[in-house]
């Protein structure tokens, strides 16, 4: 979009505010309000941040401002707050792209494809708890009525939740999201939405604006939307599955109908796919980044008495219960969380996968079985691993992935650090369960 054809658009929009957007390490956004006669001071010199105030940034108070410069192509209404646009942006310093900006990582990794005259497709499917909170602060399914031990796809539980529903998607629509289904979701008060994939910069941007759209549209009703991934110990978990292909810009590479496995993948496929399984427990510290992370990611039956979390380093036709799912010509990655940057999700991605493709890795044969029904003995005749279940072996196994680690360049320490510091304080926590467990057993 040119400065011209921007400032027509704010004008027949009436937008008087546009949010130069960023996000922080944790994904979470960051914004300023520039009134929008100012437009083009985003893109030069943009919108200043003071970085030390931000997680993740590297930044002390004594560095220089941050300035958040926006992507044109980004700039689109925020139909939930009238008036006012949206322009997500890179962060620069000095007039440099900042090396700890999370879309500039992903960019990079994008220049890898690009250098192969390729790109990766994308489709992100976001999954999230609609809640509200009781007289006495605590927590439960907006609806009092969804109640069934197996709610998914249940008609009344999407029927009661339908205002929600449709300011969410009529938001999405205007900002000119393609959304073709929306489902109850296997949880009590769990739902998702599913609409039309796209190059994965396009897709952590559209992800970024799902989450700013729900949020603050539940709060307007008095509801909390929660991508929190394991909020309730005895339901499911809340994922945000990843579907990958990678284009020329023609064709889906990923695709090949005379595969022997069945899987209609090629060659390139399954190199990528045996990148992402070489890298999984690295590749978990970016994608499931929080304590609560490692709630969903169980081995064995979960509290709720069903799982469809991946906890096995491994892949299968349609098969749910392995890491990665094959619905046909593209993988699904099932291991990230609402929780995830994805920003940082999709760039460790490509850092996987390329690398399976550079060295010809070969994932194994295919487990087209229920691998939840089998003992820990049997997964290791199989060859099967298992993904790491806390965040401190996650960090370990980041830490010794220098192919995963290079990728997120400086961001790769600060990270590690601040993550660190996250999973001590949890450990120093003590629980209401320890408590009554404890308080007087002994």
């Amino acid at each position: 979009m040119t400065p011209i054809e921007a400032q027509q658009f704010l004008s027949d929009n009436q937008v008087k505010f546009i949010l130069a957007q960023f996000v922080d390490m944790n994904g979470t956004a960051k914004t300023k309000a520039v009134p929008a006669s100012h437009y083009e001071d985003i893109l030069n010199p943009g919108a200043g941040f003071a970085g030390f105030a931000i997680w993740g940034m590297g930044m002390q108070p004594n560095s220089p401002d941050l300035m958040a410069i926006g992507d044109p192509s980004t700039l689109s209404l925020v139909p939930w707050m009238p008036g006012f646009a949206r322009i997500a942006c890179v962060c620069h310093v000095n007039g440099a792209p900042y090396a700890y900006d999370t879309r500039h990582i992903l960019m990079q990794q994008i220049e890898r494809l690009s250098a192969q005259g390729w790109s990766l497709n994308t489709g992100l499917e976001p999954e999230f708890l609609l809640l509200r909170r009781d007289e006495r602060g605590q927590i439960h399914p907006a609806d009092a009525t969804d109640k069934l031990d197996k709610p998914c796809y249940d008609y009344k539980g999407l029927s009661r939740s339908r205002a929600f529903i449709e300011a969410l998607v009529d938001c999405l629509q205007i900002a000119g999201f393609d959304v073709y289904q929306i489902d109850h979701e296997d949880a009590n008060g769990q739902f998702e939405v599913n609409y039309t994939y796209s190059d994965c910069l396009t897709s952590a941007d559209r992800y970024v604006f799902f989450k700013m759209a729900a949020s603050e549209i539940a709060k307007e009703m008095g509801l909390i939307c929660s991508f929190m991934p394991k909020p309730f110990a005895n339901r499911t978990g809340t994922g945000m599955h990843m579907h990958l292909s990678i284009s020329d810009g023609k064709r889906n590479l990923f695709e090949d109908a005379s595969d022997p496995n069945g899987l209609s993948l090629s060659k390139l496929a399954y190199h990528f796919l045996g990148g992402l399984l070489a890298h999984a427990p690295a590749l978990t510290a970016l994608c499931a980044p929080t304590v609560n992370s490692y709630k969903r990611l169980v081995v064995g039956r979960a509290l709720s008495g069903a799982t469809w979390a991946p906890a096995y380093i491994s892949y299968g036709d349609n098969n749910r219960s392995s890491l990665v799912r094959i619905p046909g010509g593209r993988l699904e990655l099932r291991l990230a969380d609402g929780s995830c940057n994805p920003y940082l999700a999709a760039a460790v991605t490509i850092a996987a996968g390329l690398d399976g493709i550079e060295r010809q890795l070969d994932p194994g044969e295919p487990q087209n079985v229920n691998l939840y029904d089998f003992s820990l003995a049997e997964l290791r005749a199989k060859g099967i691993g298992i993904l790491p279940q806390n965040l401190d072996e996650a960090l370990n196994a980041l830490e010794q992935d220098p192919v995963i680690t290079d990728a997120l360049g400086e961001l790769a320490d600060e990270f590690i650090t601040l993550k660190r510091m996250e999973w001590v304080e949890y450990m120093r926590h003590v629980s209401d369960w320890e408590v009554e467990r404890y308080l007087e057993f002994f």
